[in-house]
């Protein structure tokens, strides 16, 4: 089973930043398109940003302005950037391919947004 293996989250106060990490493994990271998605609790995962080989990006219109993603093939790395961070960006955030893949889920990092 490959796993992500993510990073960065933490709490912080709304309007705040935070950098999540994504290390995974250099055959699955040089083939594919990759993504964050989040989870609410009781919800599915959904899709947050989204970074192709070539460096385009895509992101859901409830983050657009305020999150980058990128990427660092040197590390099989997958970054997002997190600006004005607000309560209800408050999940878990797991990164994958695009599509997901099941076995490719990690344990994912808890992003709290709370003053």
């Amino acid at each position: 089973q490959v796993q992500m293996v993510e990073s960065g989250g933490g709490l912080v106060q709304p309007g705040g930043s935070l950098r999540l990490s994504c290390a995974a493994p250099g055959n699955i990271f040089s083939v594919n398109a990759m993504a964050w998605y989040r989870q609410f609790p009781g919800k599915e995962r959904g899709l947050v940003a989204a970074i192709t080989r070539g460096g385009n990006s895509t992101y859901a219109d409830f983050v657009k302005g305020r999150f980058t993603i990128s990427r660092d093939d040197a590390k099989n790395t997958v970054y997002l950037q997190m600006d004005s961070l607000k309560p209800e960006d408050t999940a878990v955030y797991y990164c994958n391919i695009v599509p997901f893949r099941v076995t490719y889920w990690g344990q994912g990092t808890q992003v709290t947004v709370s003053s």
